[in-house]
């Protein structure tokens, strides 16, 4: 990939990324207005970075090669 093309790509993860992260937050809103155990925690809410390829190391990899 080009330079553009992995940064397009970046862009293109985080867009994913932050609709999974409010899709989450739209259940965990349900949930608690139901009264119900919330369905997303901190660690899954922080394992979307790395689901994404999105974490410090996997962008330092990929924009080193």
């Amino acid at each position: 990939m080009t330079p553009e093309q992995k940064a397009a790509y970046v862009m293109a993860q985080s867009v994913a990324a932050m609709a999974t992260i409010e899709g989450m937050k739209a259940e965990n809103r349900k949930r608690e207005a139901r009264g119900d155990t919330l369905a997303w925690n901190k660690e899954s809410f922080d394992s979307v970075i790395e689901n994404y390829g999105l974490g410090h190391n996997q962008l330092m990899g990929l924009f080193r090669d």
